[in-house]
């Protein structure tokens, strides 16, 4: 998968969490978890590339902390309007 895809979770109209998969090579899977803050987790694959970013609760989302963290981790800037779901929180 080259590009990136966020899923939000919802439980009765809610959203519980959310995950941005990054770009990954066929066959990645997670093999290690980095906890990043209270809110984000970092999965890696097992050569240490970041796959996926976990945000475990959506209403305490920061876009620019989250644009800080995936210029850190080497990964391009999301679109705003990619993460309008996560705005609703």
């Amino acid at each position: 998968m080259k590009r990136v895809s966020l899923k939000v979770t919802y439980r009765r109209g809610r959203p519980i969490a959310a995950y941005l998969q990054l770009p990954r090579q066929q066959g990645d899977s997670v093999a290690s978890t980095e906890r990043i803050d209270e809110v984000l987790l970092v999965d890696r694959s097992a050569d240490g590339r970041p796959i996926g970013v976990e945000i475990t609760d959506p209403s305490q989302f920061d876009p620019e902390l989250f644009a800080n963290l995936l210029r850190s981790l080497g990964q391009p800037e999301i679109d705003r309007e990619e993460l309008l779901p996560l705005a609703a929180a």
